[in-house]
């Protein structure tokens, strides 16, 4: 009879699962439902930014396919038109307006320069967002497993102005650099640049 007696009072003093406490506090409740819904419009602009991404490296790409285009073009047609001339009257004429195709050659490739450096920032801005958002996603993630498992004894106020104080203090870690990935396409792009020059006035003055 002893037994029967004291089981009662061992299921009623047995802890709930946290997940029922937190079912049944509304503040706790309604915290876990803002932050799973915090988490999936992460996983949304984490997304938004991985295609982002994408879609300016392919940019980057045919701006290198622009380039190599352009200049292959243009020293195939003044090559055919140089040598489809009569060279004793043409070499003279042509040497002497090179600078016409020279110019256009300067522009073009400063052009794609300006423009490969350009996007090549917005790729970097791009991955430190997204570098960000992953971040926070983890933060949340964290906070929202603690929540799920403490239950009441998950501390509101410590544990929210905790997620604050990480996202506020946040520091992104700068490194010095000599020398970039970028400033290493800009010289290749110079030096090819003045390549492509010199074959214009051997093309055209030989």
């Amino acid at each position: 009879m002893a037994d029967q007696s004291t089981n009662p009072s061992i299921m009623e003093s047995k802890p709930r699962h946290p997940l029922h406490q937190i079912a049944e506090t509304p503040t706790h409740k309604l915290l876990l439902k803002q932050w799973l819904k915090e988490e999936e419009l992460i996983l949304g602009r984490i997304t938004l930014k991985e295609t982002q991404i994408d879609s300016v490296r392919k940019e980057i790409t045919m701006l290198y396919i622009f380039f190599f285009l352009f200049h292959s073009i243009s020293l195939v047609l003044l090559f055919n038109a140089s040598s489809s001339n009569d060279p004793l009257g043409y070499n003279k004429l042509a040497c002497h307006r090179s600078w016409i195709p020279s110019l256009c050659s300067i522009l073009f490739s400063l052009g794609i320069i300006w423009a490969v450096r350009y996007k090549t920032d917005v790729e970097v801005h791009l991955e430190k967002l997204l570098q960000r958002e992953k971040e926070d996603g983890k933060l949340l993630a964290k906070c929202a497993e603690e929540l799920k498992k403490k239950g009441l004894e998950f501390d509101l106020l410590k544990e929210v102005d905790a997620l604050r104080r990480a996202k506020s203090l946040r520091v992104e870690a700068k490194e010095v650099r000599k020398w970039s990935a970028r400033d290493f396409v800009t010289l290749f792009f110079f030096t090819m640049s003045c390549f492509v020059l010199a074959i214009t006035r051997v093309i055209l003055c030989n």
